[in-house]
């Protein structure tokens, strides 16, 4: 995961409430979800809510002008203080029930609909600037691949360069051959997350093929289950909670493919994270040790029992050194078990992902 703020793509449009089927109350085939009735029902993104407040126009402008100069008067401490202006557009985009109003130059006294009181807005904001809240956390939601999936604190933000992952399992299952039918076999996402990568796998995956989610986080498995509801893929996709392995004892040896971005933030750098990370995302997310291979480790090690012979795996990792420790032990600790191992770069060029086959 890049730890550099996170911008939402420009190029994704709001297409998420139309692309996305409705929430089916049956299905031909179930995938047991972990229960969470019990449990708070995840946070509704900002854009989805009803726009069943109102405020003048120029009571509007007036935010948007006080924001504008607060955001300038910080804008040495962000790392990426050109986004803050944009991250202020997309706000007023996602509370507007009609972004287009911003776009005249009039002030009058004109009601307009948000989705949020407008004193809620200054608190956002303020939130945004003073506390470093993550951007992701204040709208509730993170624009992934083609998805817009909802996030909340107590979730990792999924980062863009994860997105890899999906390609990654895409091009293997397009590539067929020796390995069999992986398309419509069972897959495992270890750490969902906010299930960015289950969701990407089933959408990929054929008619048969399924996905385990699993995640020893209660707010990340709500999260995660509302993710998969929204994009109608309940019978496709089923979260677990539990610790790694722990939940999957019933699929050992069955599993056609396995992919993980698990921890692996060596622990004494936690505290040199930017504000937006370290102070706010979760933690369990982002502690891999004292090396921050702890996870990897485990992982790797337990992969060689899940996997069926010519089954699939693909990790995220911290950079070249772990891609490098984690391909030599998998080729010297294991090298009967795993086969055709590669190191592969992410979209900046740097060594993220160790890849590879059940012998």
């Amino acid at each position: 995961m890049n730890l550099t703020s996170l911008v939402r793509t420009s190029h994704i449009t709001r297409t998420f409430t139309h692309s996305i089927k409705p929430i089916s109350s049956s299905s031909s085939v179930s995938l047991s979800h972990t229960p969470t009735s019990l449990n708070p029902k995840p946070k509704t993104p900002l854009y989805l809510k009803p726009p069943i407040y109102t405020t003048s126009l120029s009571s509007l402008k007036k935010f948007q002008k006080w924001a504008k100069t607060l955001s300038s008067s910080v804008n040495a401490s962000f790392k990426d203080s050109s986004n803050l202006h944009q991250e202020l557009n997309w706000l007023l985009q996602d509370s507007l029930q009609n972004p287009n109003i911003l776009q005249t130059h009039e002030e009058n006294d004109n009601l307009v609909a948000l989705r949020l009181k407008l004193d809620d807005l200054y608190d956002l904001w303020t939130q945004r600037i003073e506390k470093r809240r993550p951007f992701q956390y204040i709208v509730g939601c993170e624009h992934w691949r083609d998805l817009i999936l909802s996030v909340e604190e107590g979730v990792l933000i999924p980062r863009p360069e994860t997105e890899l992952i999906v390609d990654l399992v895409n091009d293997v299952i397009k590539g067929g051959g020796e390995n069999g039918d992986l398309g419509n076999g069972l897959w495992v996402d270890l750490g969902t997350g906010s299930g960015a990568i289950a969701i990407g796998i089933g959408r990929v995956l054929g008619d048969l093929g399924r996905v385990v989610g699993v995640d020893l986080s209660d707010v990340a498995v709500r999260v995660a289950s509302y993710n998969v509801e929204r994009y109608n893929l309940q019978d496709k996709i089923s979260i677990k909670q539990g610790s790694w392995f722990e939940p999957l004892s019933e699929f050992k040896g069955q599993v056609a493919g396995l992919v993980s971005n698990p921890p692996y933030i060596p622990s004494g750098h936690i505290d040199g994270l930017q504000p937006e990370v370290g102070r706010h995302e979760p933690i369990l997310a982002l502690d891999g040790g004292d090396d921050g291979m702890s996870d990897l480790l485990h992982i790797c090690n337990g992969a060689a029992s899940m996997l069926k012979s010519g089954g699939f795996l693909a990790f995220e990792t911290n950079g070249e050194d772990h891609c490098r420790f984690l391909f030599d032990h998998m080729e010297t600790i294991h090298k009967e078990s795993f086969c055709n191992l590669k190191i592969v770069p992410d979209f900046a060029g740097i060594q993220r992902f160790v890849t590879g086959f059940r012998s």
